[in-house]
């Protein structure tokens, strides 16, 4: 694997992780209940998408800083992971 390939795969788990990381925070955060069953309540109610969506925020902050720290291709997975939850979001709604 290239040093350039594995520089966006870098950058695509980071943003998958800041993505869950976002989630997470997010749902503790508004609901009293677990983070499981959260879940389970959202999903029920057909509202995951609009989740995931706003727990995608922090890719925008992980996105900047890597391009503050030249790190372009790390960025770029960045966005790359940032499209494939988009993608992910507009299955979950239109499913």
């Amino acid at each position: 694997m290239g040093v350039i390939k594995k520089e966006i795969a870098i950058g695509v788990l980071i943003s998958l992780l800041a993505t869950f990381c976002g989630l997470f925070l997010y749902l503790e955060y508004v609901s009293d209940s677990g983070f499981v069953n959260t879940i389970k309540v959202i999903r029920e109610g057909g509202a995951l998408g609009t989740a995931i969506a706003i727990a995608a925020i922090p890719n925008l902050f992980v996105f900047f800083i890597f391009l503050k720290k030249n790190q372009d291709y790390r960025a770029r997975g960045v966005l790359i992971g940032t499209i494939l939850i988009t993608l992910l979001t507009f299955a979950l709604k239109v499913l």
